[in-house]
């Protein structure tokens, strides 16, 4: 059938690229220049299936206030009068349970795994090179509380069968050789083997080549406006070029996809979480990331990109707001210098910023919905790259009529309970370019 994706990050590109596998005629729609050109740009660079877990956890909001307080925090909030915002804020904090906790992380845990073994797959199709890296993810803890809370997600690691190993303070430098002359400020680190690295933007660009080469179509520079119905299914997409058309229609807009769809009465809780990144050329690569180093203190991932290290972090609530923001990259600077002060020329590092897909649950929305030819692939908040050959490969079975591989429960718009609207209509206008940012 002819499928239109709308949205060319990594879970868009992802998702036609498994079209364009199982036979269907697909094209891609994006207002961008090209692939990956949004929040696919700069991530952190973690595969992590193993640290997928929802921000939305028990003692969330004691939590909050303290990072708040710090001098390099992780977290920021730009008060708006912005009803979507304080909305996702509640719910949220209405997810900071344990019996939600448990619930969330299981499902978020059950697409990770299944997108690393699908990742593990395409690269043994097609050859695709990214930087990758297969030696894990390493959480380094500064405070013995942090150590010791380490026991409750090694029993959850265990009862999903995740591998992980503990280390204390002398043995760090066993996985992370450039930490040894820093471990008088570590008490030890938890590493999870089964996560990887890799640049999200050149394994997106790559994907699109051997996308292209299966006759995907890429139309870039096009603003998509809004979706036609005839109050079943979605009947075109309306662009500033004109009107599309197609069998299907899978939205893979990020933190924009909440207002193309909800004229049809999906009313997706996904509100945009700002991060920010640096990526700096290595000076000494004995002084630098082996792999992924996460710091637990200040929520700070450090990566090796090949001849790269890329230091991302930092949550900030500020609507959809693009500012580089020097508060942002406080927390970058001081954790990549405090750990691995040789490894990198920070005077040297571009700075960037991007736009999380964030639900309040951390669960992305994949699968079908309520409208029978509308799919939707967003959500996935910090962890995109690690779920996005996955939910491709999910909403690309789903499209066809197949019977997905893992069990799409708790995954699709359905668990919000929501009904379509009867007769929704999005018509040309009813989504503002700015805010349809595909």
């Amino acid at each position: 059938m002819r499928v239109i994706v709308l949205g060319s990050g990594v879970i868009g590109v992802s998702t036609a690229y498994y079209l364009a596998r199982a036979g269907h005629d697909v094209t891609v729609i994006d207002r961008q220049s090209g692939p990956a050109l949004e929040t696919s740009f700069a991530n952190a660079g973690e595969v992590s299936p193993g640290y997928s877990a929802p921000w939305a956890a028990p003692g969330l909001m004691l939590k909050a206030i303290k990072w708040m307080t710090m001098k390099h925090s992780p977290l920021v909030i730009r008060p708006k009068l912005d009803p979507a915002m304080w909305s996702w804020c509640l719910k949220l904090l209405m997810n900071a349970n344990e019996t939600s906790y448990q619930l969330n992380k299981s499902r978020m845990v059950r697409i990770a795994e299944y997108s690393r073994d699908c990742l593990k797959a395409l690269r043994a199709e097609t050859g695709i090179a990214y930087d990758e890296r297969t030696k894990g993810t390493f959480q380094v803890f500064r405070t013995q509380k942090q150590m010791d809370a380490a026991g409750y997600d090694m029993a959850v690691l265990e009862r999903y069968g995740v591998p992980y190993s503990l280390h204390d303070r002398e043995s760090l430098s066993a996985v992370e050789p450039a930490l040894e002359g820093v471990k008088e400020k570590l008490v030890g680190g938890l590493l999870l083997p089964g996560d990887e690295t890799g640049d999200c933007f050149l394994f997106t660009n790559r994907l699109a080549e051997f996308a292209a080469k299966r006759g995907v179509a890429f139309r870039y520079g096009v603003t998509i406006r809004g979706l036609e119905s005839d109050g079943r299914k979605v009947t075109g997409v309306v662009t500033d070029q004109g009107t599309l058309t197609a069998d299907s229609y899978v939205v893979a807009m990020g933190s924009y996809s909440p207002t193309l769809v909800k004229p049809f009465g999906l009313d997706l809780p996904v509100y945009p979480v700002k991060g920010y990144s640096l990526t700096l050329p290595i000076t000494d690569p004995a002084g630098a990331p082996e792999s992924t180093v996460m710091d637990e203190t200040h929520k700070v991932a450090v990566t090796r990109l090949g001849d790269r290290i890329r230091v991302g972090g930092t949550a900030e609530l500020a609507g959809f707001d693009l500012t580089l923001r020097p508060r942002g990259r406080g927390p970058l600077d001081h954790v990549v210098s405090d750990l691995f002060p040789r490894g990198g020329d920070l005077s040297k590092a571009e700075f960037w910023t991007g736009l999380r897909p964030n639900t309040p649950d951390g669960t992305p929305i994949v699968g079908p919905t309520p409208v029978r030819n509308l799919f939707l692939n967003t959500g996935h908040g910090t962890l995109g790259w690690t779920m996005a050959a996955g939910s491709g490969r999910l909403v690309a079975d789903a499209v066809g009529g197949r019977q997905t591989e893992i069990d799409l429960d708790g995954l699709t718009v359905e668990r919000y309970g929501r009904k379509p609207a009867a007769t929704a209509v999005s018509r040309p206008g009813a989504v503002r370019p700015a805010d349809a940012r595909s």
